[in-house]
């Protein structure tokens, strides 16, 4: 995902950073952030107990019993949206060619999944106030995360998600590349200032993390390596994490992921293929209800790993990340306070963000604020990037198209139009 080199001297703050570590695989290659809130060896038999939390339902109505069986009586959904460029193209396959932010009479894929995770956990959710926030476009790329409103208030319910997500797709300009750590980053603080309530971060995104073609076998690119160590942070919070992959993917590295991402206090990601659930030959509500499991299936087990964990109702006060505010203009904020609140404890308003940031004026818009774009620019492009798939950065470039822009085969194939200039194409050309 994504069409652009990291900033990795930007200001996204990695201060659990400890060096490119190899590709995860069943060892403890990562370090524990586990918290000391229990004996070492409580905490190491349920280590083991939750390190792989079973797929054993299926129906939303035993998924819902179970999330209630297991003393979840309240829920709290964070949103996340990738606005990477390669949403252009991810859906040639899959969504007819067009773009899977496309607006039309019919939902997107983001939409449809919006809307079905959305009305499943609505009855969990006592205040109905979801947060959302969009990352990977022309003002975040890797290193943050844009609110969908400018004074960082959530949405009232998926409804207002939905609507709010039409409003701004419109006026934003997809980059990249793709990094699902700014967002983790950006639900944990949330997590923290609720007082430890339990939250589900639902992040749609259209690929995998960037990979560079010349990271060497066995390690991480940066932002694999800043992503899996948010994952593995975020185990110390009562927060599960379920990554919707929509579109053409490739999804190899995801489930890789989602399988082997080792030293975390419990198994707190999930990976959830909505292509593969939707192009199935079964009834729409059939498809909506499979999707709705696969997303929700671990979510009680994962509750109770908090409670057993002793994770929930805990705030250790740590540095808020703030989002910038979208990059539009003309919100009319009149219905709106700048703070919410789901607890006493839990407050917008502290935190770290490096970028100029101050209240919204009379419009609703922070006219103070500089996006990231407009910053003088650095030396971005190297020649290893150049080479590699502008698709799915991850192959090599060795199919070129009739204006002269490059793919690698498996993504260029049955591609109607460049990725890069939109031109039709008309010749492929194999070079090695």
């Amino acid at each position: 995902m994504g069409g652009k080199q990291s900033r990795r001297g930007g200001h996204y703050p990695s201060s659990y950073d400890y060096g490119p570590p190899p590709i995860p695989n069943a060892s403890p290659y990562y370090p524990s952030y586990s918290s000391n809130y229990v004996e070492r060896d409580v905490r190491s038999r349920l280590q083991k107990k939750y390190t792989r939390i079973p797929d054993n339902y299926n129906s939303i109505e035993q998924v819902t019993d179970a999330l209630a069986q297991s003393g979840l009586e309240s829920s709290n959904l964070i949103v996340g949206i990738d606005f990477t460029k390669s949403n252009e193209w991810t859906g040639a396959r899959s969504f007819d060619r067009r773009s899977l932010h496309h607006l039309g009479d019919s939902p997107n894929p983001y939409e449809q999944a919006i809307s079905i995770i959305g009305r499943t956990l609505s009855a969990f959710d006592e205040d109905n106030l979801i947060p959302c926030f969009g990352f990977g476009d022309a003002s975040t790329h890797d290193q943050e995360v844009f609110s969908f409103y400018p004074d960082n208030r959530p949405c009232n319910g998926f409804e207002e998600a939905l609507t709010r997500y039409r409003e701004l797709v419109p006026r934003l300009r997809l980059a990249g590349p793709t990094s699902f750590a700014p967002i983790i980053e950006t639900a944990i603080g949330i997590v923290d200032n609720s007082g430890g309530q339990y939250h589900v971060l639902m992040i749609i995104a259209d690929g995998q993390v960037t990979r560079s073609i010349d990271t060497e076998i066995g390690q991480l690119s940066p932002q694999e390596h800043d992503t899996i160590n948010a994952i593995v942070k975020a185990s110390d919070y009562p927060l599960s994490i379920v990554l919707v992959g929509v579109g053409d993917g490739p999804w190899d590295m995801m489930r890789q992921f989602d399988d082997n991402i080792p030293a975390r206090a419990f198994d707190n990601f999930q990976f959830v293929n909505f292509t593969e659930l939707m192009s199935r030959n079964i009834p729409a509500s059939k498809k909506e209800t499979e999707f709705a499991v696969s997303a929700l299936m671990e979510i009680p087990s994962q509750y109770k790993a908090t409670l057993e964990l002793q994770l929930l109702g805990r705030r250790k006060g740590i540095q808020e990340r703030i989002p910038i505010p979208p990059p539009i203009v003309g919100y009319n904020s009149g219905n709106s306070s700048s703070r919410y609140s789901r607890s006493s404890s839990f407050e917008y308003g502290t935190g770290y963000h490096n970028n100029a940031y101050t209240p919204a004026d009379s419009t609703g818009y922070n006219s103070t604020y500089t996006p990231p774009e407009e910053y003088p620019s650095r030396n971005v492009a190297s020649q290893r990037n150049n080479q590699t798939c502008p698709v799915c950065f991850w192959n090599a470039k060795d199919l070129a198209f009739g204006c002269g822009h490059q793919t690698c085969y498996d993504c260029g194939r049955d591609l109607l139009s460049c990725p890069i200039c939109r031109a039709h194409i008309s010749t492929r050309i194999k070079l090695y």
